[in-house]
């Protein structure tokens, strides 16, 4: 449960599959995401899920656009920044793989971690995700799921785990959990309803989220994200539960049926309904005492 009043609210603005083309209000260059991260931040967002995009909008992990990004971001405010290292499905991220596959790309997922963020993003799970009639491979194995948290650890970056079933929370983050690759208090980020398009990923259901909650290690927090449709009905259950929740582009592109959404928008909803629920939108301080993250020195102390 909640004991503390204050809920994480993490914005998505822009994603690594999303384009301008299915909604033009999508963010994807480093002002842009920065301008728009800003307003979401006064808006009531405490946490960031920043992905990169290259000038022509397709996907990078390319850690001067990260830097560049994040330096942007901290220009205008304290908010919690949490760099992918899943990347995208084009641009930098993809290549033909001798099996036959296309897949995305190990060694660029790692640049993510480069940036210096606060978070990154850790996929612990094999997946084959279908895009575009294509089916690409993200090859996350078990040794690899280890070096990502050995290396987020020596950097001092929390790992958020994308979890997308039971058997990754059980198998995939409980073997790095039982090596020491993390600290409590755990942050879970359960990412449903993508099952149409990424193999071993769960719908959304009420009952689905409920056991995944009730299959989390002691000591662990969770946030979360659902796609689509799904968004909403998802971070109200999520209040209820006690958690956390995830709004913003890189998930739903839509605010209702047959309108587009901005990411201002969809964080404003969710404030409300928080605020609705006697609860406060945690700020970024009080979210990185929540998940444990040391507090930003002040620019006049560092």
């Amino acid at each position: 449960m909640n004991t503390t009043g204050k809920v994480i609210v993490t914005i998505a603005p822009t994603g690594g599959m999303a384009s301008k083309a299915q909604n033009p209000n999508l963010p994807t260059q480093p002002q842009e995401i920065a301008d728009d991260v800003y307003r979401c931040y006064n808006a009531g967002a405490s946490l960031v899920a920043v992905h990169a995009r290259r000038p022509d909008d397709l996907a990078t992990c390319n850690p001067d656009i990260y830097r560049d990004i994040n330096a942007r971001i901290r220009e205008k405010c304290d908010i919690i920044i949490n760099n992918s290292t899943g990347g995208g499905i084009n641009g930098d991220m993809v290549r033909q793989g001798p099996n036959g596959y296309p897949e995305i790309i190990w060694e660029e997922r790692l640049k993510g971690m480069e940036a210096g963020a606060e978070m990154c993003t850790l996929d612990p799970t094999t997946i084959i995700a279908t895009f575009e009639g294509r089916e690409i491979l993200m090859n996350t194995s078990p040794e690899r799921c280890k070096f990502l948290a050995r290396e987020m650890q020596k950097r001092g970056i929390k790992p958020e785990w994308e979890v997308f079933s039971p058997t990754h929370l059980l198998q995939d983050v409980q073997a790095c959990l039982d090596a020491g690759l993390d600290s409590k208090p755990y942050f879970v980020n359960f990412v449903l309803n993508v099952h149409r398009g990424f193999q071993g990923a769960m719908p959304y259901t009420p009952k689905i989220l409920q056991q995944m909650v009730e299959l989390m290690p002691e000591g662990a927090i969770f946030n979360v994200s659902a796609v689509g449709i799904a968004q909403l009905n998802a971070a109200v259950q999520s209040l209820l539960l006690g958690g956390h929740v995830r709004v913003g582009l890189e998930d739903n592109l839509y605010y209702s049926k047959g309108r587009l959404a901005n990411n201002v928008e969809l964080v404003e909803r969710i404030v409300r309904i928080i605020r609705e629920f006697g609860l406060e939108p945690a700020t970024p301080a009080e979210a990185r005492a929540i998940i444990g993250l040391p507090q930003l020195k002040s620019k006049s102390a560092a």
